[in-house]
């Protein structure tokens, strides 16, 4: 009895805590299965693309109720979101090759960066300063890469060689960046230097099953992952390893974000069912903190 009780103890330490089940945020079937994004503004407005059709982005009210914010340009369909201020963000045009960015005030969409040569630009992740990072996957050969995209809007190839790159993060102190690869199931920590430099790739995680997707840092680093096809978000730890899982109504689960009063409410995308999911965590997220320190700039 004694060594099974040790084993059950043992066993404890690897098994991760489901730590709880999502909820409807928004109502089934209004997004199409491009269903990404999202992300939060400083009033608590969640932002979201492919609403109704591809190439919108959608305004969700604290409360869930979905409407149209804009249409992106002829060409273009989103996918990742960004704030890179109170009152900007920017999104991954996956069908453009560019960054965009849209003006939360008057709704003017520009373009940020344009490259040719992205495969895909899929999903972002930003610092305070303004260095853009994108994850760029070429699915069909199941290969990937990342571009940094300067706060002056030009870009350049920061990492070739990867798998199929998706969810990308930035730590909050800003010294490491997060890559995932959806088909290799590995997760990748880079050393970031304050010009945007990455070096010193090293394995963070590898999954033994299931896709990845978005993934968003909370302000204790904890890095937050969409398990796409697999029906759950996961936590690692900084170290590496899986301290919660929170189970999805929806199995393709696209994207990730923090908000709420206090930041530590989770929206998620869920592709399968075109709607966003909510659940509750005990930590805020790494960008709901970035907001509130971009709210209190006079």
């Amino acid at each position: 009895m004694k060594n099974f009780l040790s084993i059950v103890s043992l066993l404890m330490l690897y098994v991760p805590i489901v730590s709880g089940q999502s909820k409807n945020f928004t109502a089934e079937g209004e997004f199409t299965s491009n269903c990404e994004g999202p992300a939060v503004d400083a009033e608590g407005n969640v932002y979201a693309v492919n609403f109704a059709r591809d190439g919108t982005i959608a305004q969700v009210s604290k409360k869930g109720r979905t409407s149209f914010f804009v249409t992106l340009p002829k060409g273009s369909t989103g996918n990742g979101i960004r704030f890179g201020d109170k009152n900007t963000f920017y999104v991954a045009d996956f069908t453009g090759h560019n960054v965009l960015k849209v003006d939360l005030v008057t709704k003017d969409i520009s373009v940020f960066a344009n490259e040719p040569k992205m495969n895909q630009p899929n999903d972002l992740a930003i610092t305070r300063s303004g260095h853009i990072f994108c994850s760029d996957p070429n699915w069909k050969e199941s290969t990937g890469q990342i571009w940094h995209v300067g706060p002056d809007g030009k870009t350049s190839l920061a990492i070739t060689g990867l798998g199929t790159t998706n969810g990308i993060e930035v730590s909050p102190d800003e010294k490491t960046l997060y890559v995932n690869e959806s088909v290799q199931r590995n997760v990748w920590a880079f050393d970031l230097a304050p010009d945007g430099k990455l070096n010193n790739k090293r394995l963070l995680h590898q999954f033994e099953d299931g896709g990845m997707d978005g993934m968003r840092c909370d302000i204790h680093g904890n890095l937050y992952i969409a398990r796409h096809g697999k029906g759950e978000v996961a936590v690692l730890s900084p170290q590496g390893k899986i301290t919660h899982t929170y189970k999805t109504i929806g199995k393709k689960v696209s994207n990730i974000c923090f908000g709420g009063k206090n930041g530590k409410t989770v929206y998620i995308t869920l592709q399968d069912r075109g709607c966003l999911e909510t659940f509750k965590v005990k930590t805020p997220g790494r960008e709901w903190a970035m907001m509130k320190a971009f709210s209190a700039k006079k």
